[in-house]
């Protein structure tokens, strides 16, 4: 066992190992099978489930739109950004600063969301509800006082009232306001490495626009899996009347080959081949059948041919049902 302990390789041997290496097949090689993985990120939510949950808060981002021309009397345009997973420590360096953040407990689910609310977004808004038109460009970059805040409060229960509403599709779930934050760094409602699912919005109005971002923890949206998956398939497999209506007005300017044949015997090659000037050809087709009707080489309907205004025409008597 010690000789075989001491035994020096041979730079022969030594040069058939590294060869060998070299020509492995990268097919073979494990390296080139091996995925990335992040130990800071393990519980990665599906692509399915950030797919149910982008389409819910488009919904979300439409209904609010409404709500905020109609508070504030002015046209009010919402576009849903992006929605992503990251760590909340990502998520707040993210955010200006300082800014209006709320923290936002998500009744009957434990844990706590967050509402930010850019400067560039809160003060044409503060600047509309005091009288104001916002149409000139505002770059105030402040904390909110204490009466600021008191007229923001108006706003908030209006974009809950909509957010409230989106997730209804899901789960019922209600968003209550627990504390008010101005710094991004002292917002201590979930350790630094924790995932959050960030959404991001746009918020226009008239000549300034600003960020809205919404901030869930992955751990809530992992407990709706089920109920996402769920939505998702349903939204998949059903369509409304107004898609089929805009579906239908995609194709209506479309062209169709329509023919009508009669379906009579089939030759062999040599048959045909053999075929002369005199020969009679039996169709073997009984007058009172059906003929049928193609649409681009496919059976839709059977009828008969008939006359209509010196033309030949067909006369659509059944629909074909496979």
């Amino acid at each position: 066992m010690g000789d075989i302990m001491n035994r020096v390789l041979s730079q022969e041997e030594i040069d058939d190992v590294f060869r060998n290496l070299r020509e492995t097949p990268e097919a073979d090689d494990p390296a080139k099978r091996a995925e990335p993985y992040d130990f800071r990120r393990p519980d990665r939510i599906a692509k399915d489930q950030l797919r149910a949950i982008h389409q819910l808060h488009e919904t979300f981002a439409r209904s609010l739109a409404s709500s905020l021309s109609a508070y504030l009397r002015a046209y009010v345009a919402v576009n849903l950004v992006s929605v992503e997973q990251i760590s909340f420590m990502e998520f707040l360096q993210c955010l200006p600063s300082p800014s209006c953040l709320v923290s936002l407990a998500m009744t009957p689910y434990e844990g706590s969301a967050v509402l930010e609310m850019n400067p560039t977004l809160v003060f044409p808004v503060l600047e509309m509800l005091l009288g104001g038109t916002a149409k000139s460009l505002m770059k105030i970059n402040r904390e909110i006082t204490e009466i600021e805040q008191s007229v923001l409060d108006g706003l908030f229960p209006i974009t809950l009232n909509d957010l409230k509403s989106a997730w209804r599709t899901v789960t019922p779930m209600d968003f209550n306001i627990e504390s008010y934050e101005a710094e991004p760094q002292l917002l201590r409602i979930l350790a630094p490495n924790e995932a959050v699912v960030a959404v991001a919005m746009e918020v226009k109005i008239g000549d300034n626009a600003g960020m809205m971002n919404i901030g869930i923890p992955s751990i809530v949206v992992k407990m709706l899996r089920h109920k996402l998956d769920q939505q998702w398939s349903v939204r998949r497999t059903e369509s409304t009347e107004a898609e089929q209506s805009r579906i239908l007005h995609l194709i209506r300017n479309s062209r169709l080959l329509i023919d009508s044949r009669l379906a009579g015997p089939t030759l062999r090659v040599d048959e045909l081949m053999d075929l002369k000037e005199g020969d009679v050809l039996a169709f073997d087709y009984p007058v009172g059948r059906l003929m049928e009707l193609n649409v681009n080489g496919l059976l839709k309907y059977r009828g008969r041919v008939v006359a209509a205004e010196g033309k030949r025409g067909f006369l659509i008597e059944e629909l074909h049902r496979p």
